[in-house]
C-alpha cells in the first residue's frame, strides 16, 4: 500500500457579495504536489470545530486573503489606506494558530497569512505602504501575477536560506501592507530592498514555522525556489505524522507560545 500522505489544513476565504467560502486552486494544487493532502477549513470561528478539524492535521498553510488584518487586533486605529476587514477570516485564523502553537503543527503562512501569524504573536502591522512608507519600492506588480518582481535578501542559516545557494531570490508581490513590529518569539529572515520584512521564522528546534510575504503558490510549476518551500513544509508536515504515530499519543501539546 501507498504510504499515508500529510494532511495540510488550508483556511478559506469568504465572499462578501455572494455569501460563500472559497480559495484559489494554487494553494491545494501546490501543496498535493509537494505531496501532501490539501483539506480546506470552513471560515467558522467555533472553538470546537477548529480543535476537531486540527485534530486531524498534520500541517496548516494559511493563505492570502483580499482583506486585511483589523488593527483593533494590534491596538492600532483603521488608517486612511486600509482595506476591507473581514471578521470571519480574522477570527478563524487566530483560532487556528492559537492551536498551532499549542499542538507544534508545522506551518506555512503567505501574505495575509504572514500578517495574521505577526499579529497572534504581538507585533504589528503597516497599514498601508504607499502613503505610510512613499519611498518603498512597488509592492503591488498587478499582472502577470506570476512574474518575480523584485529580490529579497535571505537570513544565513534560516529556512529559507537552506533551500537555496544564492543569498537572494526573485518573488513576486501582491500586498499593500507589511510587518512593522516582529512578534515575541519570531525572527525576520528576508527583506526587500526597501528594508520592508518579506519572511518570518520561528527559531525553535523541532518546529518548522515559515511565513512569507510573497505567493510562492502563484507559478510554483516554473519556479524551482517555489517548489523548495512546498516540499519542504510537507516533509515537515510527514515528520510531525510520523512522530505522533510513534509516540502513539496522538497530535498533542509540544510547548504552548503566548497568542496576543
Amino acid at each position: 500500500m501507498p504510504s499515508e500522505r500529510p494532511r495540510i489544513g488550508i483556511t478559506m476565504r469568504i465572499e462578501l457579495e455572494t455569501n460563500r467560502f472559497y480559495l484559489a486552486r494554487d494553494y491545494s494544487e501546490a501543496v498535493e504536489a509537494a505531496g501532501g493532502v490539501p483539506v480546506h477549513i470552513s471560515l467558522i470561528p467555533h472553538k470546537d470545530y477548529i480543535a476537531s478539524v486540527m485534530e486531524t492535521l498534520d500541517g496548516v498553510l494559511l493563505p492570502g486573503s483580499d482583506s486585511d488584518v483589523d488593527p483593533q487586533r494590534y491596538g492600532s486605529e483603521p488608517h486612511k489606506g486600509l482595506g476591507s476587514v473581514h471578521p470571519l477570516k480574522d477570527e478563524t485564523d487566530a483560532m487556528v494558530l492559537e492551536e498551532i502553537a499549542t499542538r507544534g503543527i508545522p506551518l506555512l503562512a503567505i501574505c495575509f497569512g504572514m500578517q495574521i501569524f505577526n499579529v497572534t504573536r504581538g507585533g504589528t502591522l503597516i497599514q498601508d505602504i504607499e502613503t505610510q512608507i512613499p519611498e518603498a519600492i512597488r509592492h503591488q506588480q498587478g499582472k502577470p501575477r506570476d512574474h518575480r518582481s523584485h529580490s529579497v535578501r535571505l537570513l544565513d542559516g534560516s529556512i529559507l536560506s537552506g533551500l537555496t545557494k544564492d543569498k537572494s531570490v526573485m518573488v513576486n508581490s501582491h500586498h499593500h501592507q507589511a510587518i512593522e513590529a516582529v512578534g515575541p518569539g519570531l525572527i525576520a529572515t528576508a527583506w526587500s530592498s526597501d528594508g520592508l520584512i518579506e519572511a518570518l521564522e520561528e527559531p525553535v528546534d523541532e518546529r518548522f514555522m515559515l511565513a512569507v510575504q510573497w505567493h510562492p503558490e502563484i507559478g510554483w510549476q516554473q519556479d524551482d525556489f517555489s517548489k523548495a518551500i512546498f516540499a519542504r513544509f510537507v516533509s515537515a508536515a510527514d515528520a510531525y505524522a510520523q512522530s505522533a504515530k510513534a509516540l502513539g499519543a496522538g497530535r498533542q501539546d509540544i510547548s504552548p507560545y503566548p497568542i496576543a
